[in-house]
């Protein structure tokens, strides 16, 4: 159906000068004749595309939010490990690890 309407056009214009409708015409026949063999070939062309591609989305937007949140457990794990380890080199420093004695 839309590769007619372009042979039609290419047919129009062929052995003339054609008009600024024409070719605007031509490419935009030609553009979504494109766009439709490449939405094809990535298996988007059929109706649920769009909720396919829309639940990929909220998939990835999920990923990305549990990435972020698996960032900053393991930061807080990593600061409250230093924290600890410092505050017992205070203490060996200090000499209070002497005074608990078992």
């Amino acid at each position: 159906m839309k590769e007619e309407m372009l042979a039609r056009l290419v047919a129009q214009a062929d052995g003339q000068v054609a008009d600024m409708v024409t070719i605007r015409a031509l490419i935009e026949e030609a553009s979504e004749i494109g766009a439709g063999r490449a939405l094809e070939r990535l298996g988007l062309a059929d109706r649920s595309a769009e909720g396919d591609v829309r639940e990929l989305r909220e998939l990835l937007s999920a990923w990305r939010d549990a990435k972020k949140a698996a960032r900053g457990a393991v930061i807080g794990w990593v600061v409250r490990i230093a924290m600890a380890l410092v505050l017992l080199g205070i203490a060996v420093k200090t000499g209070l690890v002497g005074l608990v004695k078992a």
